[in-house]
């Protein structure tokens, strides 16, 4: 079993560690963190790396567990932002239009907790990959794990001493190769067959503990 924090459409990263695994935990017990891929993704834009991210509600006490954020839907029209920045990354991408329907239909909801709507993002790519894993949900904060504990990958801020094999990305003559972005940019350029990615790339786990 891997145990993994849910991310808003998380990176490639991530979801080398969730192929390579029969069975996910997802991390829900924890104190929610900043600055952390909890509420936030990467895309590749014309622009080159663009962040998204979520806006969430402030705990009064300043501390919250993961499964009680809040998304904050007062401070702007966030979702027809990323969704517009989704489409001018990726419209003329060769399988953008294949998924663009279940896409809209996620930003078309209101998810009232930041953890549904990262589940829902994760149904969403794994049904695209037409992979079926199991998943369940952690009931009390260990700070050492007995799985595989990726948990790590969140950290938005952490140097990962990994090299991800390039791929065609939309504006590699502009940019270049950008490593480990949002899922959706494998997806969006390989369709099912990013899923052949996943499986032949492996992550090597760090000597600590998220």
């Amino acid at each position: 079993m891997t145990l993994i924090q849910p991310s808003y459409f998380p990176s490639i990263a991530q979801y080398i560690a969730i192929f390579r695994s029969q069975a996910i935990v997802f991390e829900t017990a924890d104190n929610f963190q900043k600055q952390t891929y909890r509420n936030r993704c990467y895309i590749c834009s014309p622009n080159g790396k663009q962040l998204l991210n979520v806006p969430i509600k402030k705990a009064s006490n300043g501390k919250q567990k993961t499964k009680d954020v809040l998304i904050d839907y007062h401070t702007d029209d966030w979702q027809k932002k990323h969704l517009k920045s989704f489409q001018a990354a990726y419209r003329s991408s060769p399988f953008f239009e294949f998924y663009e329907d279940e896409l809209l239909a996620i930003f078309q909801k209101k998810h009232k907790f930041l953890l549904d709507l990262n589940l829902d993002t994760h149904l969403f790519v794994m049904d695209a990959l037409q992979e079926e894993k199991t998943y369940s949900q952690t009931k009390s904060f260990e700070l050492t794990a007995t799985e595989q504990d990726f948990r790590f990958l969140a950290n938005a801020k952490l140097q990962l001493d990994i090299q991800l094999p390039a791929y065609t990305q939309m504006f590699n003559e502009k940019h270049g190769f950008i490593e480990n972005l949002s899922i959706l940019d494998l997806l969006f350029m390989n369709g099912p067959s990013a899923s052949i990615y996943l499986q032949n790339t492996s992550i090597v786990l760090p000597d600590f503990q998220a």
